[in-house]
């Protein structure tokens, strides 16, 4: 950032983890996405985007495809995606059908976010015909193989296999990671890259470091386009955003210890409930998590956007209480106009 710049408002967008709330159910969770998605869309965020899971029972959104045309047919104008399809757990051609009807439903509204983890534990993946050796080397094969079914039909029309819907459609692909490998890629490909900061921000400033420097223009983008995301809760008093904070930190307790399950209600404190080590590694997961009132949201919103240089920021905001999730994402939205980058 430098005085020279004039002020633009910062991009906001949401990633919606289809969270199964303790004692719910998956249906009330994904009449809660439609609900928040057409909130989001009236507060002026420019995405929408859910991510694909499998073998979580407090995820709902596994069919990430279908859950993404649930979405889009019941808003009109925010563009609905994925963050991410788990590219290796699938046949490309059967991805970009999928986005391709997806495409032909919602014209100019659809984004395929790819990344290349399996989503999962090794019981699903083994289900999911990964292999356990899988580790995501031939996510650049699968990728230009996915690539070539959006081909225009005279570049495709004497190939075997072709994706009807599909090719001749130009949907917005970008690559999702947590560490350099999709960094490198997205800089070679010259497509747009989303950093998982919510939940691995150890890697984030490299990351964009290798992005930036090795980015070469393409058809898809000109120059470098970056999405950080950013877990965070938002209330009207610290005091009460602290407290929401708690559903996700007890979930995040309960994955360490190897233990998963719906998201859990609220508690008035932390205390007695993880060791000091746990305590420690939670903060550390969530650095780049932002937790309080409309005034500590904005600055801590501007200091990740001046020290990441982010065009966009994707929030997660993971509250058990729904009327209480979408408070948090119109606080946001009403701070949005006064951060620039």
């Amino acid at each position: 950032m430098t005085s020279s710049q004039p002020a633009q408002p910062v991009t906001f967008s949401v990633l919606d983890l289809a969270s199964i709330t303790m004692g719910s159910t998956p249906a009330v969770s994904l009449q809660h996405s439609l609900d928040l998605a057409r909130h989001a869309e009236k507060w002026g965020y420019h995405r929408f985007w859910l991510a694909e899971h499998h073998n979580m029972p407090g995820i709902a959104s596994s069919a990430t495809s279908v859950v993404i045309g649930h979405i889009a047919a019941g808003t009109s104008t925010i563009r609905v995606g994925s963050g991410g399809i788990m590219l290796p757990n699938h046949a490309p051609l059967v991805i970009a059908e999928q986005f391709g009807t997806l495409e032909s439903l919602f014209p100019n509204r659809i984004d395929l976010g790819l990344g290349r983890a399996p989503g999962s534990d090794q019981a699903a993946s083994r289900v999911l015909r990964r292999g356990l050796g899988a580790g995501g080397e031939d996510f650049p094969a699968l990728l230009s193989e996915l690539r070539s079914y959006f081909n225009p039909p005279e570049a495709s029309i004497n190939t075997a296999v072709r994706a009807i819907p599909g090719e001749g459609l130009n949907i917005p692909i970008w690559l999702l990671g947590s560490s350099g490998f999709s960094a490198q890629l997205a800089a070679q490909l010259g497509l747009p890259f989303a950093f998982a900061s919510h939940f691995a921000p150890d890697y984030l400033l490299p990351a964009l470091e290798l992005y930036r420097t090795g980015f070469r223009p393409s058809e898809a983008l000109d120059k470098p386009h970056v999405m950080v995301g950013v877990g965070i809760i938002a209330a009207d008093t610290e005091q009460e955003a602290k407290r929401h904070a708690t559903s996700q930190q007890q979930a995040f307790l309960n994955m360490i210890r190897g233990r998963f399950g719906q998201l859990p209600p609220p508690v008035e404190s932390m205390d007695g409930l993880w060791s000091p080590h746990e305590e420690a590694a939670l903060l550390k997961q969530f650095s780049y998590s932002v937790v309080g009132n409309p005034e500590q949201v904005k600055t801590k919103l501007q200091a990740i956007i001046n020290e990441t240089g982010a065009d966009e920021l994707i929030m997660a905001s993971q509250i058990f209480d729904h009327s209480a999730r979408l408070r948090s994402y119109e606080i946001i939205s009403e701070v949005r106009e006064q951060l620039s980058r």
